[in-house]
């Protein structure tokens, strides 16, 4: 078994083709889009769609998933602009090849129970799935901090609660941390049926730092070695934060960029596990 590496390739370069040479120099074959030129994979225009997907074909790079930024508005917020954005998302994954979209579960107001909004949820995350369906590609919903879905007991409540097959799990060890949650020891077992990418990022408990794949508290190690009993063969897509991150997404440049992946291959190779 070879895994397969990605990464967000926006955190190389704000440009597209530094972001497709950098990522084809270390020898990634994919990677995943959520900007280019400084512009929302979800705003190119057909002109700059077909540019992009000309720059990646030239670099021999395909696209693991589409980057959106779907499921971040509040859950107070008007959602049929954001179900006709979903359909958009749906085709730009089309244009690109993407099998997948990233999508969160929605912010929760400050200081509320998620709990209370879970019907609201439910009811907007089925109609995005439905999209999916009809599309032919597979939503990945990212447990971020702030929405609802951000710990594994309501990551889990999602999955099962929609019951599509186009709905699944990204799994992001960091945002895990930041939200008081050991990833391995307390979701693992619980979300490994539903999991099906993983996004490499750690972070440090203590002060919540996003930090290089092995140097936090993301129990990244414990977490290879368990998907590799177990025949994962989804994608690792690297998502480093390291320079800068924000709430649609985050940077590192080139060199930090290339740290992430030397740390998250260097664990691979320790554990003997092949890759590409």
């Amino acid at each position: 078994m070879v895994w397969t590496l990605s990464g967000f390739a926006d955190e190389i370069s704000p440009d597209l083709a530094t972001q497709c040479e950098v990522a084809a120099g270390l020898g990634l074959r994919y990677v995943e889009v959520r900007s280019a030129w400084e512009i929302n994979v979800l705003d190119l225009d057909d002109d700059q769609l077909g540019r992009a997907a000309r720059l990646l074909d030239r670099h021999g790079l395909r696209v693991s998933s589409i980057g959106s930024p779907i499921g971040k508005i509040s859950v107070e917020d008007d959602f049929a602009p954001h179900l006709a954005r979903m359909r958009h998302a749906a085709d730009v994954a089309r244009r690109l090849g993407a099998p997948y979209v990233r999508i969160f579960s929605f912010w929760v107001p400050e200081g509320a129970a998620p709990e209370a909004h879970r019907d609201v949820v439910l009811r907007r995350m089925a109609a995005l799935a439905d999209v999916a369906r009809s599309a032919g590609v597979v939503l990945l919903h990212e447990n971020e901090k702030g929405i609802y879905g951000d710990t594994p007991g309501r990551c889990l409540d999602l999955v099962e609660s929609v019951g599509s097959p186009h709905l699944r799990l990204a799994w992001d060890a960091a945002n895990f941390v930041q939200v008081g949650v050991r990833p391995f020891t307390d979701g693992y077992r619980l979300l490994r049926p539903h999991l099906e990418y993983v996004q490499i990022k750690d972070a440090t408990a203590a002060t919540g730092e996003v930090v290089p794949a092995g140097r936090g508290d993301g129990e990244v190690v414990e977490t290879v070695r368990a998907l590799r009993a177990d025949g994962f063969d989804g994608f690792f897509s690297l998502e480093p934060h390291l320079g800068a991150a924000h709430a649609y997404g985050g940077f590192s440049g080139p060199e930090l960029f290339t740290e992430a992946w030397e740390a998250f291959t260097r664990i691979l190779d320790a554990e003997q596990v092949a890759y590409a």
